[in-house]
This record gives C-alpha cells, sequence and structure tokens, in this order.
C-alpha cells in the first residue's frame, strides 16, 4: 500500500494528497464540495458552511476525509484505518515540568510560527507535523504578518523560509524579530535548500549574525518535521525557558540584604548584586572580571585565612566565619561570610559563592542614628545607614508624590525609588540628575565663553544679543540713559506704511509677468526678492494666495477665494514696509519655505490638512506688525509691548495676537468664521505655538526637544524601514508615534524655525541680499541705541566697525547648522545642505580678504562694500 500519505486543505478548498517522498506515487486531488476545510493563520479550521472548528476537532475533521478514492494510473488506493491511524493527532500532554536545579517550571505547549510566501510540501509538512504533536501553530506569509502574529501571538519557535528571496528577505525579517524585546526568548529557524552532494553549499554565519538559531534542510517528510519540532521543544526551547527563569534568580539575588558574589574555580569575579555594592562601595563594573581576593585583600584577615577557605572548597565544602573585606574607601569592615563550592562537569569546581552578611555582629561598623523629622505634618523616623550615609527610606517617594502628577515629578519619583537599592557611587550621581531635574530650564544651554567658538567676542556678542530678554551693557554715561528713559513711551520710530490694496483678488487675475515668478514657486530656488520688486512690495498676497489655494484652504475653511485675498490684503499692510529685513516679503519667503517643507515626504505621512493650514497662516503671521527692532531693545526702552507682555517674548506674543484681533475685526477677512468651535481652538493653539517659536531665546530648548524626542527615533524608524520595508510593523509604530500630538508640535516648532532662519541655506545671490538687509536693520537699532543713551544690545552690528562676512560665519556655526542638520536628518533636505556649504564657504572666504585688508591698512577692523 505504500508510505502513509500526508493530507493537506489548502485555501482554495482543494484537498491534496501526498505520499512520503519515498514513494513514486502521484499527487491526485479532488474537489471536497462538502468535506473542505479551510487552515486559518490562528489555528482554526472552517468548513464550506462556514463553521469554525479548532485544532480539537481535526481528528473527526479527518475521519470525514477517510476514506478517499485517489487514483492514480489505473489503480484505485484505498485509505482506510491504516491512514486513520497515521493521520490521527496524537495530542502531548502540556505543562511539563522541567528543572533547573531545585527549581520546578512549567512548559507549555510550544507555539510555533510558520512564514512561507506560499504554502507549499514544507510548509504543509511543519503544519500537519505541530498538528499530530498537538503544538499550536500559525502561518503568516509576508514580513508584516509575521510581525503582526510575532507581536500577538509570542510563539516559541519561528521557522522562517530560507530558500529564496524572491518573495522576502528572511534575513531582513530575522533581525526585525530580533530588534524586539522579547526576542531572547524565542527561537528563529530557517529552512534551507538542500543541495547535491557534489555541490558546494554556502555558509550559514551570515544567517547566524542575524539572528537564526539554527537549519532545517527542506524535506516535507511529516516524521522528519515531527523529529525536528520535538528536537526544538526539547533542546532549544528548554534551554530559554530556563535563561528565563535565571532571570527571576538573579532578580531575587539582587534585592536580598547580603552581598552576593560568583567567581569562577580561579576566583575571577563574574557577578555581584547590589548588596555587594552597597557594603564595598565598588560598582559591578569594577570589579567584574578581576580576582575576588585581590578586592578585598587586607592584613585583618589571618595570613592562612585563604589556604584555610581553599582547603574546604577543594573537598566540596562550604567555609564559614567572620571575614574582614576592605571598601574602595580603605576602611575595612568584618562580616559573616558563607563561602561554598558548586560543583560541575566531572565533580570539578566550576563555581564559586561568597555570601556575606552585614548584620551580624556589626555593632561597632553600622553607627546607627534615630531621629524625627517633620514630614507632610507627622514625625517619622529617619535611620542612618553605613558610616553615616542616610539610608534611603521606601516611602522616600511619598515626599514629592502630588494628586496631580507633572511628567517631572514622575521622573524624579523613578530616580527616587531608583536610589533605595543603589550603590552610594550611583546615590550620589542620581542626587545630581536631581538637582538638575529641578532647575526651571531643562533644555536651556549654559553660554559661557569658553563654549564659544574660539573664544570669539563678536559670537559671544551675537548669541547674547539674540537670546537674552535685555542687555544691562551701555555705551552712554549712566545720566543720560535717565534722560533718554523719559521719552520711552514714543514709538514714531515704529511707525509703518499701509500700502494701498491692490486690484488682485483671484489667481485668475494674476498679470503674467507675476505669474511667471509664480510657476517656480515648488522649487527651492524660488527667489523672492524678484517676486517683491515686480509686485511693488507685495509679494505676499500673490505668493499666499497661489500657497493657500494649493493646500486646499477655500475648502478648509469653507470661505470663498476673496476672503482669503481680502485677509491677505490685511496681514500684508499691517508689515512694515519702511524695515529692511522684517517685511512683508520677509514673511513670504518664510511662508514658501514652510509650504516646500510640508511637501516633504515624511512631513506628508505626519500631519494632517490642519496641521498644514496652521504651519502655512503661522508662517504669514509669524513677524506682524514688526517695528524692526528686537525684543531687548523693546525691553530696554519700556515700550508698551514690553509692558504689556511682562518683558517675555514681546514681539512673538503681539504679533499672534494682533493676527487674530485683525481677523476677527471683520466678517469680509475673516478666514475662520466657518470653523466649527473645537477646530478653531486647536488651529489657534497650533498657530500661537509655532510664533513664540519663533523667539530666539527658546532656540536652544526647541532643538533639543526635537533631537531627543523626534531624531532618536527617526533614527530607530529608518534602520527598521531598510530592514524590512517602509510597511512592517515597527516602521508604522514608530510612524503613529511621531503622528502623536505632542511630537507634532516639536516638530513644527522646528519647521517653522528652519524656515524663518533659512536664507544661509538660500541659493547665494539670495543669501546676500538677506544678508545685506538684517544686518542694515540691526545697524539702524545700534544708531538709535547709541543717540538715546539704550544699552547696545549687539555691538557687533556697529556700521563703523563691522564684519558681515564674520556675522554670518557665526550665525551660521551657533544656530543653523545643527539645528539644519538635525531637520534634514528628519525629512531629507539635502539641497538645502548644499547650498548652506556653498555660502559658509563663501563668507568664510570674503571674511579672510577682509582681515587681510584690515591688516594691510592697519585698522583693526575694515570693512568694504564687498564685504556685503
Amino acid at each position: 500500500m505504500g508510505c502513509t500519505p500526508s493530507i493537506h486543505v489548502n485555501q482554495t478548498g482543494l484537498v491534496i494528497c501526498r505520499e512520503s517522498e519515498d514513494s513514486n506515487s502521484h499527487i491526485a486531488s479532488y474537489s471536497a464540495a462538502y468535506h473542505t476545510r479551510v487552515v486559518k493563520s490562528d489555528g482554526t479550521t472552517e468548513t464550506s458552511s462556514g463553521v469554525a472548528v479548532t485544532s480539537l476537532d481535526k481528528q473527526s475533521a479527518f475521519k470525514e476525509l477517510v476514506p478517499l478514492t485517489l487514483k492514480q494510473g489505473n489503480e484505485s488506493l484505498n485509505i482506510e484505518a491504516q491512514t486513520q491511524t497515521s493521520i490521527r493527532i496524537e495530542m502531548k500532554s502540556t505543562n511539563n515540568e522541567v528543572s533547573l536545579g531545585p527549581m520546578k517550571l512549567k512548559q507549555k505547549t510550544m507555539s510555533i510560527l510558520l512564514v512561507f510566501a506560499k504554502e507549499d510540501a514544507q510548509s504543509d509538512g511543519f503544519w500537519w507535523a505541530a498538528d499530530k504533536i498537538g503544538y499550536k501553530c500559525y502561518i503568516a506569509h509576508n514580513p508584516e504578518t509575521a510581525m503582526e502574529n510575532y507581536l500577538d501571538k509570542h510563539p516559541d519557535v519561528v521557522i522562517i523560509d530560507h530558500r529564496n528571496s524572491k518573495h522576502f528577505d528572511a534575513e531582513a525579517l530575522c533581525r526585525s524579530l530580533r530588534a524586539t524585546e522579547s526576542s531572547e526568548h524565542t527561537v528563529i529557524v530557517a529552512v534551507t535548500k538542500r543541495y547535491a552532494l557534489d555541490k558546494e553549499e554556502p555558509s550559514f554565519l551570515p544567517s547566524i549574525t542575524a539572528g537564526f538559531n539554527k537549519r532545517i534542510v527542506e524535506s516535507p517528510n511529516i516524521s522528519m518535521c515531527m523529529n525536528e519540532l520535538l528536537t526544538l521543544e526539547y533542546g532549544e526551547v528548554q534551554s530559554r525557558l530556563k535563561l528565563s527563569a535565571c532571570k527571576a534568580v538573579f532578580s531575587a539575588l539582587d534585592n536580598v540584604s547580603d552581598a552576593v558574589e560568583i567567581s569562577s574555580e580561579d576566583l575571577e569575579v563574574q557577578y555581584v548584586n547590589h548588596a555587594f555594592e552597597r557594603l564595598t562601595g565598588y560598582s559591578s563594573e569594577e570589579v567584574l572580571g578581576k580576582n575576588s581576593s585581590e578586592i578585598v585583600k587586607n592584613d585583618r584577615n589571618r595570613p592562612d585565612l585563604n589556604d584555610t577557605i581553599n582547603s574546604q572548597l577543594k573537598k566540596g565544602k562550604y567555609w564559614d566565619g567572620i571575614y574582614h573585606t576592605r571598601r574602595k574607601s580603605g576602611e575595612i569592615l568584618p562580616s559573616h561570610c558563607h563561602i561554598c563550592p558548586v560543583l560541575g562537569q566531572g565533580g570539578k569546581i566550576s563555581h564559586v559563592i561568597s555570601i556575606k552578611n552585614s548584620t551580624t555582629d556589626t555593632s561597632h561598623i553600622l553607627k546607627e542614628s534615630t531621629e524625627f523629622n517633620l514630614v507632610n505634618g507627622r514625625l517619622s523616623r529617619q535611620s542612618s545607614g553605613l558610616h553615616g550615609v542616610p539610608r534611603r527610606k521606601e516611602s522616600i517617594a511619598r515626599i514629592h508624590s502630588m494628586t496631580i502628577e507633572a511628567p517631572i515629578t514622575k521622573v524624579i519619583n523613578i530616580i527616587n525609588a531608583a536610589q533605595e537599592s543603589s550603590p552610594i557611587t550611583v546615590v550620589q550621581a542620581l542626587d545630581k540628575v536631581l538637582e538638575i531635574l529641578r532647575t526651571s530650564e531643562l533644555y536651556s544651554p549654559y553660554f559661557a565663553q569658553q563654549n564659544m567658538k574660539d573664544n570669539d567676542p563678536m559670537t559671544s556678542d551675537l548669541v547674547s544679543g539674540l537670546v537674552s530678554q535685555n542687555v544691562k551693557r551701555s555705551l552712554t554715561p549712566s545720566y543720560l540713559s535717565d534722560v533718554n528713559s523719559n521719552s520711552s513711551g514714543k514709538q514714531g520710530h515704529h511707525s509703518h506704511l499701509h500700502i494701498p490694496s491692490p486690484v488682485t483678488s483671484s489667481l485668475s487675475q494674476v498679470p503674467d509677468h507675476i505669474q511667471e515668478i509664480l510657476d517656480k514657486d515648488y522649487t527651492w530656488e524660488f527667489n523672492v526678492i524678484e517676486l517683491e520688486k515686480v509686485t511693488n512690495k507685495r509679494p505676499l498676497l500673490y505668493l499666499g494666495l497661489k500657497t493657500l489655494t494649493r493646500f486646499g484652504i477655500c475648502d478648509f475653511f469653507q470661505v470663498e477665494e476673496s476672503v482669503i485675498a481680502n485677509w491677505l490684503k490685511l496681514v500684508e499692510g499691517r508689515y512694515h514696509s519702511t524695515n529692511t529685513y522684517h517685511n512683508s516679503t520677509h514673511a513670504a519667503d518664510v511662508m514658501h519655505a514652510s509650504a516646500y517643507f510640508l511637501e516633504r515626504e515624511r512631513n506628508k505621512a505626519v500631519f494632517d490638512q490642519m496641521d498644514e493650514i496652521a504651519c502655512l497662516i503661522a508662517a504669514i503671521v509669524h513677524d506682524l506688525d514688526h517695528p524692526g527692532r528686537t525684543n531687548a531693545f523693546l525691553v530696554n526702552e519700556k515700550n508698551q509691548l514690553a509692558i504689556l507682555y511682562n518683558d517675555q517674548a514681546v514681539l512673538e506674543n503681539h504679533h499672534s495676537a494682533l493676527a487674530f484681533q485683525l481677523t476677527w475685526k471683520d466678517d469680509s477677512v475673516n478666514i475662520f468664521k466657518n470653523l466649527e468651535t473645537d477646530d478653531y481652538k486647536i488651529l489657534r493653539q497650533n498657530i500661537i505655538d509655532m510664533v513664540l517659536a519663533t523667539e530666539m531665546k527658546q532656540h536652544f530648548q526647541h532643538l533639543n526637544k526635537f533631537i531627543n524626542s523626534i531624531n532618536k527615533g527617526c533614527l530607530k524608524m529608518d534602520e527598521t524601514s531598510s530592514m524590512s520595508g517602509n510597511g512592517s510593523p515597527d516602521s508604522t509604530m514608530m510612524l503613529n508615534q511621531l503622528s502623536a500630538p505632542e511630537n507634532k508640535t516639536f516638530i513644527k516648532r522646528i519647521l517653522i524655525k528652519c524656515a524663518d532662519v533659512a536664507n544661509p541655506c538660500r541659493p547665494l545671490d539670495v543669501c546676500k541680499e538677506w544678508g545685506k538687509r538684517i544686518a542694515e536693520e540691526y545697524f539702524l537699532q545700534t544708531d538709535e541705541e547709541k543717540a538715546r543713551g539704550l544699552p547696545v544690545v549687539m555691538p557687533v552690528f556697529d556700521r563703523k566697525s563691522i564684519r558681515i562676512p564674520k556675522s554670518q560665519l557665526s550665525f551660521i556655526d551657533v544656530f543653523i547648522n545643527e539645528m539644519f542638520e538635525s531637520f534634514d536628518d528628519y525629512c531629507d533636505i539635502p539641497e538645502l545642505i548644499s547650498h548652506l556649504q556653498t555660502n559658509y564657504q563663501y563668507w568664510k572666504e570674503r571674511d579672510e580678504e577682509s582681515s587681510e585688508k584690515s591688516e594691510q591698512e592697519n585698522l583693526p577692523n575694515g570693512t568694504t562694500e564687498d564685504d556685503t
């Protein structure tokens, strides 16, 4: 009758019966209209009528399939009772008992995940082998489903088809699985091709490096598959069960009060617990790999004590007694010590265990003092620990507990809890950490002179001027400052010109010569300076209307295009055209950069339409009604805006507040009028947050948050995508993390900050023009400060001594490089980085030329027209 056939019911409802590979039988198939059952990846079987049955029902299901009539040539083959016996599901008992020394472990029914792109004889072999033994078995056909099943089911064994890479990369999938936290307890097996004896087989080492534990040469024979699975269960899987139990043992050791040390037969230290670290003052890193007797060696122990201990250990006996231990500080402590050997292969010593109990006969060692402290209105007793070092009480976290906890409070509580079981060196280090965490500005850097590049005074002055609210430096006598302060309320120098409203209120009315420039707005090389010239200093209306329309603002706000145009006219009219830099051209430039960034693939994946609209609106209004002076200037002159906003982000608060005031004043310009209340609140919050983020005082705080929260996540995301594709579960999960509200806030802040100061990343001619304009605006501020006797915020911008190339280099070094490199890592903007490098080299060459000319003319800081 031949060998036992294997029966497989595939997903199309076709029952295939195969005899073993030793048989010469052909494969026959028939349509099982009534008996067909579809094997699912969740371990259930579905009948043709749609009724699901579990693996426990499969025995009865197989009985329905027998006898089957298979025609082989002209012969008919009846599968009788013998076949029923051979395909009977022999359910094995679950929860096998496994011993690990004195520990008794329960091994649950092994679960298996098969990853095969297509079901074939090999996947069938493993499936039915698992079914006959009684294992849980799941099957996945692609890496995404495999990862999803793996994270959901946590199988003990994953068997991956490694015979070809046509459908997926087995090694990449293995690396993705190994990147998860629980993978150390999983056995990953590769099914490899069977090669002819005369053909050289490739090395399996790359697969081992990728994370595979074992390989199985392809063979669909069910008996072979059963043997392989049984070997895995009683070998690798049981070993991992024991290793996981070892974690529990080490965790217990770390939480006992006795100092435990484990060393090799040569007394080389292999493990010490936390109590050992506290007792000796050494960290585990300092003692691992060193000789145990040398670490604690001192002259208080008897000269022959070590020989006595070694003699007992060689006999397989333990030693018990008082042993003096030398601490890291040099202090020598007596403690009750128990040392015992662990016998290994051949009855030889494999390890030596040393347990020191410092609580026995330590009245002359531990200087216990009890004092009563008033904590939260109650008397509590605090006990000082070893040698006067305060012992951490278990309830210390309650001191910091609050009914409503802030995130930083939770962090502090976690650290306090960690200190309770930490060695003194770690406790002291964590105390310093707590001291830093309790400061108010965690992400703000310290600007020490030695931290500035090359100790350059120009860089120092530039940074101080941009990130400080006010400057106490004054170039005029104090009595003049008092006199001039009387006129501080005057704002004549802040007057701005209201631009007459142009006739354009629709894209269809844009003149051809303007449209020709606007057609290039999708590129980074777009020149807003040219648009400024041809629009008579009204670039924001034209570019804003085109950009906002591209992002679907009319549909989003449910307003006519004329409302958007009216709003843009109103906003542009409140920008000061007399400012050389902070004018509507700058606003248009920032909006263009923001739109360009929003088109990056990662931002399109992270942001929704509301995010995009918020970014564009914030860019348009971010410098609204800017007076051409810095925050520090307004604070120093006691300007009404500084008084209104308590000297905090004066201009940024004014820009955002005025934008909403103007918008709600007139229905014809109110772009928000048709928004739902909740949507308006979210949009308003986003716009305000982004405008406030443009304050340079908060630059490093926002950048550090972006790097720590976003860049590190993106790096992990990129690594995952490169290994398992963009659609992998890990990649999707990390993308979801980026889309979390708090992370989107960090991204939007850096997006508008990069757009606001993108001038050094523009093409060289545009970069030079913006450099010239910002310098002139700062010159005017310095001139006024000197004339009025106000503190000079940025002395470096003195038109008599300035080196513009040097100021540009300093600005790029301090503010631009790191931020744009981080943003490039996030959303890939190589063209900006290329321009930045070109422009930096240009300014560097101009600065060197200027320095040489100054030396030749014997001037300390010569300047020429070429400098700009």
